[in-house]
């Protein structure tokens, strides 16, 4: 292997085609950019540059080997940011459940994006079977309480989950009281609350349902809810679209029939330092909620309140 920081000097000075400017670059003196240059050029046996009125020129071979070069400190940079993403400089890595990803954090990151211009976003998801300890990143929202982690957790975001469906589904079957669940299909995501749960809250222990759908992401649920399909037992914070332009609704309005608990929680990494962008990001991710639930309160709407002020 060549000398790191020899590569480290022709990568710089390849780039601006200048000694003086590559230096620049790395914080260094011209002749210390020349004397490693020098030593690179010993050690393979090429010549990389030539000069020719005040700049560095890369020879054939030097251009073949600056284009290699620039792949593996690309390489180098990629793996750096996986497994230590706080490493980066204005980059900042998300881990999300997937439903809250696409469904809640998604559609408002714009906002985000818009005061933070220079801001690197990756958002990752999080599946049931991902050991957290073993995945990389600045700031997760996790689906429920991790167990056995060594990581600093807080509670982050209440949710109301209750009966939610379509306004036809609705009409057509006449669901006005959790009796007449009976007569349409239950549709069952991976929440806190289970269906059987929620009957049983409900003084409906008993009740069978016509028929009963499965399906592993509250994204999915609430689409078939939509496409009328059945009843589903879901978030109205992942359900507040739909909600807000009708195309969901809550069959029982009355409070008693919400059911209100922590579900989401904040995971940051220990023994990693916190750059400035993943604290603006957690003050961004609360002011949103805040600001959400101050317009959904003033227009007589649930809300899912922050864990973190409530």
């Amino acid at each position: 292997m060549p000398p790191l920081r020899a590569l480290a000097a022709f990568k710089a000075a390849a780039q601006h085609a200048s000694f003086a400017k590559g230096a620049a670059e790395l914080g260094v003196t011209p002749s210390a950019i020349s004397h490693q240059i020098q030593q690179l050029e010993d050690f393979l046996g090429v010549v990389l540059f030539r000069r020719q009125a005040g700049r560095a020129v890369l020879t054939a071979a030097g251009r073949t080997y600056a284009g290699e070069i620039e792949q593996a400190f690309s390489a180098i940079a990629a793996a750096t940011e996986r497994v230590a993403p706080q490493s980066q400089r204005e980059h900042l890595v998300v881990a999300s459940s997937p439903s809250f990803a696409v469904k809640w954090l998604q559609p408002r990151m714009q906002s985000f994006l818009r005061s933070h211009p220079e801001a690197r976003i990756r958002i990752s998801t999080l599946s049931e079977r991902d050991d957290i300890e073993s995945e990389r990143f600045d700031l997760a929202i996790t689906y429920g309480r991790p167990a056995h982690t060594a990581m600093s957790i807080e509670p982050f975001l209440l949710e109301c989950l209750r009966p939610l469906c379509s306004p036809e589904l609705a009409a057509s079957i006449g669901l006005r009281t959790p009796r007449d669940l009976a007569r349409t299909t239950l549709i069952h995501s991976v929440n806190a609350l289970t269906w059987a749960d929620y009957l049983r809250r409900v003084g409906e222990a008993a009740l069978r349902p016509r028929n009963e759908l499965w399906l592993d992401r509250s994204l999915m649920a609430v689409e078939a809810a939509v496409s009328s399909l059945g009843v589903v037992l879901e978030s109205e914070v992942l359900a507040a679209d739909e909600l807000r332009d009708g195309r969901l609704i809550a069959p029982f309005a009355e409070q008693g029939f919400a059911v209100e608990t922590t579900s989401y929680f904040l995971i940051r990494p220990l023994g990693v330092s916190r750059g400035s962008l993943a604290r603006a990001f957690e003050a961004w991710l609360l002011e949103t909620i805040t600001a959400e639930n101050l317009a959904k309160a003033t227009a007589g709407q649930p809300t899912g309140r922050s864990a973190k002020t409530s």
